[in-house]
Order: C-alpha cells, then sequence, then structure tokens
C-alpha cells in the first residue's frame, strides 16, 4: 500500500503537470515512466509530517514481516528480570518443568492460584512497583489470573507463540520447547513472545472500546518516537499527524473527540498494555504525560535513523 502523504500527492501531482507542461510531446507510455520516477522520488524523500521519515521506511515499518523490517535491529538483553512478561513466563517454565512438562489447570482453566501468588510477589522487581496501586485495579497483581491482566496477558502470549497449549485440564509445555528452554533458558523465548505480541496478539482484548482502531501496524513508528523523546502527548500528536485516517476509525461521542479517543487508545493499548507489560517504560499515574524509558526498551530496539 502506498504510504505517500496527501500533501505528497498534491507535489507528485503538480511535478507531473510541470513536466508535462514543459515536454508536451511526451508519449501516454514517456508519461507513464515520468509518472513513476516522480512517485519513486517522492518514496525516498523526507516527508515531515512522519518526522523526517520518507513514505518507503514507513511503509517497511507497517508492512514488512518482522524478520524485515528496517533501520532497526532486536536484541535480547542477558537480564530479562525486570521485565514482568518474561519473569511470569519464567515462573510458568519453572512449574511446568517440576511437573513433568505440565500444569495443572484450575477449574476455570486459569493458572493455579500458587503461582498467581508468586507472580504476584514479584512485582517490587518491576518498574511500575515505583507507583503503588491498589491490588483490586492492579494489572501486576491479583488473586486468581482473571483479576491479573498482566499475568493472564503472558499465558496468553505464551499459547499464541506456540510455547504451551492447553489438554485436558493441564497447561502442556512442547517437548521441543522444554528441550530448547533446557539449553538455552528463558531468553530463548524472548524475541518469539515479542513478536507475537506485536504480530498475532488482538490489542484490544482487555478493553471494551466499541472503535475499529488496529494500531500493531503503528508500533514501530510509535516505539521510535517515544523512545526520542518519552513525551505521550506528543506521541499522540505525531500519530495523527503521520497517520490521519486513524481518526476516522475513532469515532466521536458526547465524551470525547476523535482524537481524544485515539490518544486513550494510544495509552491504553499501546503504553500501558504493551510497554508497561513488557518493561519497556513505566507511567506515573499522576503524570500521564510523560513516560519513564526503562533500560529494557533501549537494550531492545536499536534504531539506525
Amino acid at each position: 500500500m502506498n504510504t505517500v502523504s496527501t500533501k505528497q500527492h498534491a507535489q507528485i501531482f503538480d511535478d507531473i503537470t510541470q513536466t508535462l507542461a514543459m515536454n508536451p510531446e511526451l508519449s501516454l507510455d514517456e508519461l507513464n515512466l515520468v509518472a513513476e520516477q516522480t512517485i519513486a522520488a517522492r518514496n525516498n524523500q523526507a516527508d515531515s509530517d512522519f518526522c523526517g521519515l520518507c513514505p518507503t521506511q514507513i511503509s517497511n515499518w507497517l508492512y514488512a514481516p518482522f524478520n524485515e523490517l528496517t533501520k532497526v535491529t532486536f536484541n535480547t538483553p542477558a537480564d530479562l528480570s525486570s521485565s514482568p512478561v518474561m519473569s511470569y513466563l519464567a515462573l510458568i517454565f519453572t512449574e511446568a518443568m517440576q511437573q513433568g512438562g505440565s500444569i495443572k489447570a484450575t477449574a476455570k482453566g486459569n493458572l493455579p492460584a500458587k503461582l498467581v501468588k508468586q507472580a504476584s510477589e514479584l512485582l517490587p522487581n518491576f518498574a511500575v512497583s515505583k507507583y503503588p496501586i491498589h491490588i483490586s485495579i492492579s494489572e501486576f497483581a491479583g488473586s486468581n489470573e482473571d483479576k491479573f491482566n498482566a499475568l493472564h496477558y503472558t499465558r496468553t502470549l505464551a499459547d499464541v507463540a506456540g510455547i504451551i497449549y492447553y489438554k485436558s485440564g493441564h497447561f502442556h509445555i512442547k517437548k521441543s520447547v522444554q528441550k530448547l528452554y533446557q539449553t538455552q533458558g528463558i531468553n530463548a523465548f524472548y524475541l518469539p513472545m515479542l513478536e507475537a505480541a506485536i504480530m498475532q496478539y488482538n490489542w484490544r482484548y482487555f478493553d471494551s472500546f466499541t472503535d475499529s482502531v488496529d494500531l500493531r501496524a503503528f508500533w514501530l513508528f510509535m516505539l521510535w518516537r517515544l523512545q526520542k523523546h518519552a513525551s505521550v502527548e506528543q506521541l499522540i500528536d505525531e500519530v495523527i499527524t503521520a497517520f490521519p485516517a486513524l481518526l476516522s476509525h475513532a469515532p466521536a461521542s458526547q465524551y470525547s473527540s476523535p482524537s481524544e479517543l485515539l490518544g486513550r487508545l494510544i495509552e491504553s493499548r499501546f503504553i500501558n498494555r504493551f510497554l508497561e507489560f513488557w518493561g519497556f517504560v513505566s507511567i506515573d499515574p499522576k503524570r500521564r504525560g510523560n513516560a519513564n524509558i526503562q533500560p529494557l526498551l533501549t537494550q531492545t530496539f536499536q534504531f539506525a535513523i
């Protein structure tokens, strides 16, 4: 899909019109060639609407497979203990390996209370613990999996990534996965879990917003911008400028405009329930306009821009 902005469409039209005016004898084939060359040139030209990226680069970030993304490298940090997702996954592995590769689920098909309690006790290890929240509304602790969003998110990702599966009342770890864990440890699953979170997981899973906004395609652009300036408000403005069509998928209501709704979706789906769950940022509830960038973010994502 072409990512040329409306402004660039106008510029391309002006360029072609000017070329035709200066060369009225051009044949249709020659004019088509001029148009192709003009579009290619514009697609590789920096665009202020995209914060200086060219449309070709934006197109790669929006549509390329995870392993074909350019201008960014993904790394697995040696120490993942500050990541809630990876810490919970390590607990699941530890518990399963002690029981021959599986965990008995509750009657509702959730992780057992013992593991939930262990996961809740990990909260002091994470950056989000700097801003205490009552357990009744915390996403990083709970009395059971249903009340513990970050843990449920982790278990869901592990299933989506093909690490665990549910059968006959138990969560099983695949034999091949067990062998990989025994030889490489929990770090072997960092990038596969991350890819599942970005490419396969439904980001609307935890909320009840009535919209059709799918933010997953824009994750790398948003991550790059937030890593640059750590301003949530500036990030929202940049997304609206770069991708104004998103506003048409965020319906206005008596309570909010499309831009206000889109801002809340970015905060909820991208920042709170992606970046915070992974330990990439922490947000002070009293100063939600600023993101506290964590070392794990810069260790994982390195941009060559």
